[in-house]
């Protein structure tokens, strides 16, 4: 498949950027900005330049062509920053067997969750992965997403979990987006490794994850630590491989039950632990004291009609960041909404809308440790910044079903409507 560029060749964002209205704290001016003054933005070589008041651009920028901004709403690129976006099949009946009564643990249990979509993705050739995944992601662009996540984690042997991360890179390539790749070869057991737990994390750590490393496929490590996945010393086994060969470690805490995986992440100075709906004040504390981003995944949440809420005021009141995130994958969270899963955070969680739109932006970066390129609008950064039709930051989470005609400018190249 020749997947170069996928997209039409999109025009170049240079240019200055004015008539803009900020959405307080997700952009950074370089001058300060007087309540309900216009913004501009100078994009020059693709980089934002400077960032500022209309009525104040320096001279080295006035003579940028002009791009009117005709008072739209500016906040950065989203970022989306879990979600398992290759895979092959889909798994429909399992929505449908847990209508009529099964739980998430009976459809493991009876060959369904994620070993189904093991067998799918082991089947798939990696141009079969490309083309099934592609419209997903490009459904994700069309909100605004700038960046995202995506793990492998369907392949759970040495060749397929290549096949993943490689189709992973393919896509922010054709796409032009940036793509940050997480090893999940930790996410649950084989068939061929049924009753020999151990054998397999031997296998991840010593042969997997150091082969995909040397590729330079893996930009962090993730393990699904859960009662049925994989235990608390199984997952350090993994944390301990992963600090050798000098990445950073993620982690699926405390979705079904407090296993205490929060609290050894942040041991490990995880850049995020995710799900979370039973972290403890151990966990929370721990955390805190690590910079580690809390990922609230509410369409996981909501797919499986949990009723254990996350712990927010107490995340709130520890001052841990809270990103928001799609947790796309086949089996319990099909979702290809951000803004959706921010009006579920809202809804579901009690987020504030400010809280919502930061932890699709702000937070949601520095759970992928780009807090230095991405989820803030300010000079020295790459060009990712969107242009939104409406008048209140509140709409951004309060709309559902709907996708705004945003302009996007996405790695100094402008999508979608144009400004």
């Amino acid at each position: 498949m020749n997947d170069s560029r996928v997209d039409p060749d999109p025009v170049s964002a240079d240019g200055l950027w004015h008539g803009l209205v900020p959405v307080p704290g997700l952009v950074a001016p370089d001058v300060p900005l007087p309540p309900g003054a216009p913004l501009s933005i100078a994009v020059q070589q693709g980089q934002i330049r400077w960032v500022g008041p209309d009525a104040a651009v320096p001279a080295a920028w006035q003579a940028l062509p002009r791009r009117q901004g005709a008072g739209r709403l500016l906040t950065p690129g989203l970022v989306d920053c879990h979600t398992h976006l290759v895979y092959g099949g889909q798994r429909a009946n399992e929505f449908a067997m847990r209508l009529a009564g099964a739980t998430y643990e009976e459809v493991a249990k009876a060959g369904g969750g994620i070993v189904s979509s093991v067998q799918a993705t082991r089947a798939a050739t990696e141009d079969e992965l490309f083309a099934q995944a592609a419209p997903r992601l490009q459904a994700l662009l069309a909100e605004g997403v700038c960046a995202i996540e995506i793990k492998s984690g369907y392949g759970l042997a040495l060749e397929h979990e290549r096949k993943q991360l490689r189709v992973a890179r393919r896509l922010g390539e054709a796409f032009g987006v940036t793509v940050r790749t997480t090893f999940l070869g930790a996410h649950a057991l084989p068939p061929e490794y049924a009753g020999r737990s151990q054998d397999y994390i031997d296998l991840v750590c010593h042969a997997m994850l150091p082969a995909l490393a040397a590729e330079g496929l893996v930009d962090a490590v993730d393990v699904f630590c859960e009662r049925i996945a994989f235990t608390l010393a199984e997952t350090e086994q993994v944390f301990q491989a992963a600090q050798k060969l000098g990445l950073p470690v993620k982690l699926h805490a405390e979705q079904l039950s407090d296993m205490g995986g929060a609290a050894l992440a942040a041991r490990y100075g995880a850049l995020s632990c995710d799900h979370i709906e039973h972290l403890s004040a151990e966990g929370i504390a721990a955390m805190q004291a690590a910079g580690t981003v809390a990922v609230l995944l509410p369409g996981a949440y909501y797919t499986l009609r949990d009723t254990h809420l996350p712990p927010i005021q107490a995340l709130r009141d520890a001052g841990v960041p809270m990103a928001v995130s799609t947790d796309h994958n086949p089996g319990t969270s099909p979702a290809l909404s951000l803004l959706l899963m921010a009006n579920m955070a809202c809804t579901l969680f009690r987020l504030t809308v400010p809280e919502a739109l930061a932890g699709i932006t702000l937070h949601a970066a520095r759970a992928l440790r780009l807090q230095d390129s991405h989820g803030l609008v300010a000079s020295g950064r790459p060009a990712n910044f969107v242009l939104w039709p409406v008048a209140d930051a509140a709409e951004l989470a309060y709309w559902f079903g709907h996708k705004p005609a945003c302009t996007i400018v996405r790695q100094g190249r402008v999508y979608g409507a144009p400004a």
